[in-house]
């Protein structure tokens, strides 16, 4: 700092001069103090078993420094790897087994739009395991707001990624879209967006873009050339594509073809097979059982076949096809759903080998006094009915869901340079997918989470589902 900028008006001296110039100096050594203290902590988990989602099974047991909200490095427990800083925290995990934090690829956290149920749900979540969850379009008031909360740790729970919607003009007639735009009008909101022929696509992009959502949800009401057109615009805007597996009328093949970057609820495919597709959302006849007998389907082995070379990441829900053979058994004077949990399972086995990558969605929650969320009955009808190993639904919930989030993930697997997302079980979840039950320690962004300082039971009333 030149002496000139420190110059004595007329009624000082030198004297302020040197006092200025000692307590600038003071000032810099404190910031240099502040910079060091700002070095983000470094924490140390020893001992436990590492299963890293890439679908390997268990090593170790290993080391896993992280440094901040990032994973620094991972190294065998019983090798040095390198000299350690001495305020290293160590966390003794010897015994438990080490996953990436899970990833709920399918919730919906506000429809309609209650915060006191959107966090009892996310904290059940996080101390569940859960570190990720995609939210597939709601009031993204509400939502946008508990994304940076859980974002920065004001609330416990999940980061949150979640899509803003497109759909037929004629869809917003759904008094689910008029609950999560009250205020507004269904269909001209950012988050909610009627699009026809004569809709100016780039700026409904940019509109949705506005929002912060991660993606652009595709819903329904739709024909195949708008799907296309949309799912184009967004990509040239940089923002990922998430649709229904039929959009009704654009048909399967239709929303393959326009490279929707994932796709939702595995039955929703099967419509490709059926003599005609339905013509709107609503209303729709139940896809063509009988194409579909114990051998795989030719028309779906296209359709994977396509996935699989574009990198479409499946969504497949089956609990919701078991939701439906559920409320279709207690009343049987309804209509039968549009499919069954039987069939689904079958057709997520087919998309499995074929090499489709599939994440793990729920599309609700468990009952309000359950313990886990109900992701975890996700990966238990995986194994049990799809015919998925506890290492393939493992990695459905982990580096699959990353996938249905981003093309190129920095959480999902345990690795250096990735987000300290991590889960630490006592029961090995390779073996019998329930030992995903046994959560000790969540640690999200590097923060530490212990199962023991949660009550399940104290937000279940919150948890029960709004009217």
């Amino acid at each position: 700092v030149p002496d000139s900028a420190l110059a004595p008006d007329r009624a000082g001296g030198y004297v302020g001069c040197m006092i200025a110039k000692l307590l600038l100096a003071a000032g810099l050594g404190l910031a240099a103090v502040a910079s060091h203290a700002t070095e983000p902590p470094q924490v140390v988990y020893r001992g436990a078993r590492v299963i890293d989602g890439t679908g390997a099974g268990p090593t170790g047991p290993m080391s896993i420094l992280v440094k901040g909200e990032r994973i620094e490095k991972v190294w065998d427990a019983s090798q040095m790897a390198l000299k350690l800083p001495p305020d290293t925290k160590v966390v003794d995990v010897t015994g438990l087994y080490a996953l990436p934090g899970l990833i709920n690829s399918h919730e919906h956290l506000a429809t309609p739009p209650v915060r006191g149920f959107a966090q009892a749900q996310l904290k059940r979540d996080l101390y569940g395991g859960i570190t990720g969850v995609r939210d597939m379009a709601d009031d993204l008031r509400l939502v946008g707001d508990l994304a940076r909360e859980t974002r920065i740790g004001a609330i416990p729970g999940p980061d949150i990624y979640y899509a803003a919607l497109m759909a037929g003009p004629e869809f917003f007639d759904d008094p689910r879209t008029h609950a999560v735009s009250a205020g507004a009008t269904p269909g001209k909101t950012p988050w909610m967006q009627g699009i026809d022929d004569k809709t100016d696509l780039t700026q409904a992009v940019a509109m949705a873009r506005g929002t912060f959502a991660s993606a652009i949800k595709i819903y329904a009401n739709l024909p195949g050339d708008r799907v296309k057109a949309i799912t184009a615009e967004a990509h040239r805007q940089g923002i990922p594509v998430w649709a229904h597996g039929a959009v009704f009328p654009a048909s399967p093949q239709e929303v393959l073809d326009a490279k929707a970057d994932v796709i939702s609820h595995v039955c929703m495919l099967a419509y490709q097979a059926s003599a005609a597709i339905p013509a709107a959302y609503h209303n729709r006849a139940a896809v063509d059982y009988s194409k579909f007998d114990s051998k795989d389907n030719a028309v779906m082995a296209k359709l994977y076949a396509q996935m699989k070379r574009q990198g479409t990441v499946l969504d497949a829900t089956l609990l919701v096809y078991a939701g439906m053979d559920e409320r279709a058994a207690a009343h049987p004077e309804r209509p039968k759903p549009y499919c069954n949990a039987d069939l689904a399972a079958r057709l997520t086995n087919q998309a499995l080998r074929a090499g489709v990558v599939i994440s793990a969605g729920t599309d609700g929650f468990s009952a309000p006094d359950d313990a886990y969320p109900d992701l975890h009955n996700e990966l238990e009808l995986l194994v049990a009915k799809a015919g998925f190993t506890p290492l393939q639904a493992i990695s459905a919930a982990t580096l699959g869901g990353a996938l249905s989030v981003a093309k190129e993930p920095d959480f999902g697997t345990i690795a250096a340079g990735k987000l300290a997302n991590l889960v630490f079980v006592a029961q090995d979840p390779s073996t019998d997918i329930k030992g995903l039950r046994s959560v000790v320690l969540t640690v999200k962004r590097g923060v530490d989470y212990r199962r023991a300082d949660y009550d399940p039971q104290s937000d279940a009333a919150a948890r029960k589902e709004p009217e």
